[in-house]
């Protein structure tokens, strides 16, 4: 499905998604150059941070540049072995996204309830260890879906109400309704919804809970500050990825389907490093600090 039919909207088009694509890879790039070349931001939230950034740029690089030459080719055609693939990727850093931010609470929670532990707890072991886990989890949910998908051969002259191959709406055209398929299904919605949730909520009860014991309001601020930047880009990524997905639940409007895929494929890749460089002290000095060096 394009997003519009009208010939004359699509080099605006192709020059927004175009601009959105390279702000999106280069302010997550600046992400990663900094944490990486300033040893003030070498501590497990940072780590964290830049593998996200990572995961952002690999998210919208797997959609966003086949939707602009097809802008630009004025073709809607994709191959099986290029949906699957662009299925498969999406599936991996999509899912390490959410594992991530889900760590990233875990390291909020110990740094705020366990200040004076949290160098030991969160030792550079454990932290490689958590990424490693947020990949194979990520791995597999993506070997999952090709499963069900590679059942379901007969992919010709399909019509996918998206601009990219989007593994919830090849499921649902992939499963019959098996017993074994619906198990598959539970099982992928748990791994990407319900743990990663459950984890991030029971973090911030926690790191709430510390907080509010704490006597004074400036060190309640500060303590809670810290968090201020991931709470916002959690909210940002489950309240795009909800839309997006009950979005097409609810409506049967194809329009309103790729609008709400590109907030949540595009829009929140884009908007994440922002949020972390205007929120966040560290990243905004050492940004400055590449800035000097580089000029």
């Amino acid at each position: 499905i394009s997003l519009s039919e009208d010939v004359d909207l699509q080099p605006l088009l192709f020059g927004l998604f175009l601009g959105m694509y390279l702000v999106t890879v280069l302010g997550n790039l600046l992400i990663i150059l900094a944490v990486s070349s300033d040893p003030h931001l070498h501590t497990p939230m940072y780590l964290f941070l830049s593998n996200l950034s990572l995961a952002d740029i690999c998210v919208i690089s797997t959609t966003v540049p086949k939707m602009i030459v097809d802008i630009q080719t004025h073709s809607r055609v994709i191959s099986y072995v290029g949906c699957l693939t662009q299925m498969s990727i999406f599936a991996i850093f999509a899912c390490m996204d959410d594992m991530l931010l889900t760590v990233m609470a875990y390291d909020r929670y110990v740094a705020i309830c366990y200040p004076l532990h949290y160098l030991v707890i969160m030792n550079p072991q454990l932290c490689g260890f958590l990424v490693l886990v947020s990949f194979l989890v990520s791995l597999l949910d993506s070997q999952l879906h090709n499963l069900i998908i590679l059942q379901f051969t007969n992919f010709k002259s399909v019509e996918i109400s998206n601009f990219f191959c989007d593994p919830s709406q090849l499921l649902n055209l992939a499963c019959p309704d098996t017993f074994f398929n619906n198990i598959l299904k539970y099982f992928l919605g748990a791994i990407y919804g319900i743990f990663p949730i459950s984890g991030i909520l029971f973090s911030y009860y926690k790191i709430i809970s510390s907080i509010l014991r704490i006597p004074s309001s400036g060190g309640r601020y500060k303590a809670f500050s810290t968090c201020g930047s991931h709470l916002a880009v959690v909210c940002l990524f489950y309240g795009t990825g909800f839309g997006a997905y009950l979005g097409s639940a609810v409506s049967h409007s194809p329009r309103k389907v790729v609008v709400d895929s590109v907030m949540y494929t595009v829009v929140n890749p884009m908007l994440n490093p922002f949020i972390y460089s205007l929120r966040n002290r560290n990243i905004k000095s050492a940004l400055r600090r590449l800035h000097s060096r580089t000029v």
